[in-house]
């Protein structure tokens, strides 16, 4: 007998949505067709005609467990991503302690294992630590990064020597690095010409597309020269776009493996300079906020495949300490919750395709980020039954007291979205009905390809200081 079938609804199958029913076992899709039959299951869900969809993969966000429980923890970002339709998540290195060496990533990875209601992956810091990232990759982290080029959350950035060093490093274990690209100098230089400056678009004139452009170039020309693997964080330029189509073209004229992918977050996608007035420091995140022009291409980006995919880099912060001027106000802003009905919204909106959707949200998330060889990111017979069921007719508006996250509030605030109804996460419903279902603990750790069989994890009481 079937654990679970979901009948009455409609899946994107050969680049249209066609009726189905889904029968799953054993936390895995086993049988999809039209009239399977079933005389009986554990549970049936009837969608009413509504889609069932691959759940939401979140390769970048910041859940501040350990060190900043106050603004987030495992359990309550988990319930925030498992309410928005996200049942994966990789989280970064920037908490207290940073996750930088195997003490560090054993306490976050047994805090995760303890509170988290989704699956999750583990980025590995990249500071001065260079003789450290070998050992971490063995522990089993995702990735390596965000690499920070410039001044953000946390102060893990690097000089370019040390960026170099550790793309050697990154490249020789096989692993990938993800980049946050910002130009520090001209930062720096463009901030001191704007002393003095309290409007509130200050952040965005401090770090202008300029920035994000220069410091992409650099990382380019290095991932072509060194021949590593190199994924880009929350792009937000048309010239950042612009340089990264020209090289994907040149990768794909001359047959040429493509060494590089990129995201972008739904508040580069949906808000922009203009959004200044109404949000204040509730708008500031690195990078900032940017012209309608830069949105335009972001679109087009997604649309043409020269945006990888979706994340919402979720950082989120007390309403308390936003609450101040642009100029002492920390960057970030939540958005776990929010990415997966924006998006639907979107499509709603023929912002783009259902199907392109679906592939920026969990087929390339997963493909990239290797967590296909967990079964992730497809509905599909013998993948994880990691699903949503949302009704695209069901929009309504963002309102911060329905969502989840600790920080309170949502740059997104009146703003349409799809939320779902159901989320699945392994054939288990964790969120159903405007209820989390799911106990603290039950997310799994998807460890990296890095991971050395027979390591074993360090154990640490929750409360112990870690050096």
């Amino acid at each position: 007998m079937p654990d679970i079938l979901i009948k009455n609804t409609r899946i994107y199958h050969d680049s249209s949505l066609q009726p189905a029913e889904i029968i799953i076992e054993d936390g895995k899709v086993t049988r999809i067709g039209k009239d399977l039959r079933v005389s009986s299951s554990d549970l049936v869900i009837d969608a009413g005609g509504a889609l069932t969809l691959p759940a939401g993969i979140d390769v970048h966000v910041h859940f501040r467990d350990p060190g900043m429980t106050l603004k987030e923890n495992w359990y309550t970002g988990s319930c925030a991503a498992a309410a928005g339709g996200i049942t994966t998540v990789i989280d970064q290195p920037n908490t207290l302690p940073p996750t930088t060496e195997r003490r560090s990533f054993a306490q976050k990875l047994k805090l995760a294992r303890k509170k988290s209601i989704v699956d999750f992956g583990i980025n590995g810091g990249v500071t001065g630590n260079i003789e450290k990232l070998e050992e971490l990759w063995k522990l089993g982290v995702t990735a390596f990064g965000e690499i920070f080029m410039a001044e953000s959350t946390g102060g893990l950035n690097i000089d370019e020597e040390t960026f170099e060093e550790a793309l050697v490093e990154i490249k020789r274990l096989g692993a990938l690095a993800t980049i946050h690209a910002e130009d520090e100098k001209l930062r720096l230089e463009t901030e001191a010409l704007l002393k003095g400056d309290e409007s509130c678009d200050y952040h965005s004139k401090a770090r202008p597309n300029i920035c994000e452009a220069n410091a992409v170039q650099k990382a380019l020309e290095l991932i072509s020269g060194l021949q590593v693997r190199g994924h880009f964080c929350h792009i937000s330029t048309l010239e950042a776009v612009g340089l990264i189509r020209k090289e994907k073209y040149i990768a794909k004229r001359d047959k040429k493996d493509l060494l590089f992918t990129c995201e972008v977050a739904p508040h580069h996608l949906f808000l922009s300079t203009r959004d200044w007035e109404r949000l204040r420091a509730f708008g500031k995140m690195n990078p900032p906020l940017r012209s309608s022009h830069s949105i335009k291409a972001l679109v087009n980006g997604l649309n043409d495949g020269t945006v990888d995919m979706v994340a919402s880099d979720h950082a989120p912060h007390l309403e308390s300490e936003k609450d101040k001027d642009i100029r002492s106000a920390p960057s970030g802003v939540p958005g776990v919750e929010t990415l997966m009905p924006l998006m639907l919204a979107a499509v709603k909106k023929n912002i783009l395709p259902l199907g392109q959707m679906i592939r920026v949200t969990s087929w390339n998330p997963a493909r990239v980020f290797g967590l296909d060889g967990h079964s992730k990111g497809r509905l599909a017979e013998g993948f994880d039954a990691d699903l949503i069921i949302a009704d695209p007719r069901d929009i309504r508006p963002i309102k911060a007291e329905m969502l989840h996250s600790k920080a309170g509030w949502t740059p997104f605030e009146g703003m349409d979205g799809v939320f779902p109804r159901y989320t699945l996460s392994r054939g288990e419903v964790i969120w159903m009905e405007e209820s989390i279902i799911a106990k603290p603990g039950r997310g799994k750790f998807l460890e990296g390809k890095g991971k050395r069989v027979g390591d074993e994890d360090e154990e640490f009481d929750e409360d112990e200081p870690v050096e």
